[in-house]
């Protein structure tokens, strides 16, 4: 009979958890199979999956910083190639994959995933940014490219023959291969930075689609559509087409024409200076005869022949000027006028002399100040003006009113 040993599920759970994330060969395993249930969360950008085949399921999760280098949007019943690590979800006793790196397998993957990673890019404008202008005649020019291929050799040719003495900033990178798209990324970051330079190329030869797979990466993209000077694209032959073609503000057909485009041709430029001179000489030799026609018929025929008309002209302005002047005095002074008759009349009808005058007198007392009747006191000493005089006289006691 068995010795009876009770283990809790936690502890059964953590000792296969053990088991499973001590494995080696479970450390980082690459796992085919059909995506059963695929669910995208865009709050948290994590993935949760179900893959499987004829025999089994597998429960997988793919975190939102491993997501976000997806080229490719994960569908159900799509076969697919998981990397990831083996882990035992304790919550649940489940075994589930941590995916890091998930592609699409089968036919025509790579371009599922290419058209994906296109209508993702065009969704968030990447690929229909106005095309910025190259400038006339940059300082210097950026070169990204491998530093032993054809095309660097080209551009330094090219350029070297259009303009002598034109800088040139190479900045070297790997052109194929896993760690070409972070190289090229960068490179196109570090060239941008340097004093001087005002357009990009980035360049390679020709090559296999797979050669020139690291010029669709998402990484190179967003880069090329990062920097802050106009690109140009010279990736493969001219039939070949990749991602940095469709974002940069001109595409070349090879490294040669990008060097076309992005470097003036000094003489053709010296040509033009030469020939806008020329023009503005004609031009202002033309202004300087027209002014010398208009000043010759002033002295000749115009107010540079008779000055006194000149004066004339301005006398008769000013006599109207004066005459308007003094006619708007005069009504000013009607109107004035008018106004202080108005007041005049209206400050007589106010007058008290002009009342005594019609026989009334104005009693008033000792101070000065007018008083009534019913105000005077027998005996008081009042003053009575009259229109012809003032008299001073001493109250007595009023009489008695019918």
């Amino acid at each position: 009979m068995w010795e009876r040993s009770l283990l809790t599920v936690s502890q059964l759970v953590g000792e296969l958890a053990q088991v499973v994330e001590q494995a080696p060969a479970l450390q980082m395993v690459w796992v085919a199979g059909e995506l059963v249930d695929a669910k995208h969360y865009a709050a948290s950008g994590h993935w949760y999956l179900t893959v499987g085949d004829a025999g089994s399921r597998l429960k997988a999760v793919m975190f939102r910083q491993d997501a976000q280098t997806l080229a490719f949007q994960p569908q159900v019943g799509q076969q697919v190639a998981l990397l990831g690590q083996v882990r035992v979800y304790r919550p649940q006793g489940s075994v589930q994959l941590y995916v890091k790196q998930m592609e699409p397998l089968g036919a025509g993957a790579e371009k599922k995933a290419l058209e994906a990673l296109v209508a993702r890019l065009r969704a968030e404008g990447l690929l229909s940014r106005p095309k910025r202008a190259l400038p006339l005649l940059p300082r210097a020019v950026g070169v990204v490219t491998s530093r032993s291929g054809a095309a660097v050799h080209d551009i330094v040719t090219v350029a070297h023959r259009r303009f002598p003495g034109l800088r040139l900033v190479v900045a070297p990178t790997a052109v194929q291969g896993e760690a070409a798209p972070a190289s090229i990324a960068a490179a196109v970051a570090r060239v941008a930075r340097r004093p001087g330079v005002d357009v990009v190329i980035v360049a390679r030869g020709g090559g296999s689609s797979e050669d020139l797979a690291a010029f669709s990466d998402e990484r190179v993209v967003r880069a090329v559509f990062a920097c802050p000077r106009p690109v140009v694209s010279a990736v493969g032959h001219e039939i070949d087409t990749t991602l940095v073609d469709l974002v940069s503000d001109v595409r070349a057909p090879t490294p040669s024409a990008a060097a076309e485009l992005a470097v003036p041709e000094r003489t053709q430029l010296a040509w033009q200076v030469e020939s806008l001179e020329q023009r503005a000489t004609r031009r202002l030799a033309s202004r300087l005869a027209e002014h010398r026609r208009h000043l010759a018929g002033y002295v000749e025929r115009g107010i540079l022949k008779s000055p006194e008309r000149l004066l004339a002209e301005r006398r008769v302005a000013l006599d109207r000027w004066a005459d308007r002047a003094e006619d708007r005095f005069r009504r000013v002074l009607a109107v004035r006028s008018r106004r202080l008759a108005e007041l005049a009349s209206l400050l007589a009808g106010l007058d008290p002399v002009a009342v005594l005058s019609r026989g009334f007198a104005l009693v008033a007392d000792q101070a000065g100040h007018p008083v009534t009747a019913a105000a005077i006191r027998p005996g008081q000493r009042l003053a009575v003006r009259w229109r012809d005089g003032r008299w001073a006289v001493t109250a007595d006691a009023p009489e008695a009113s019918d």
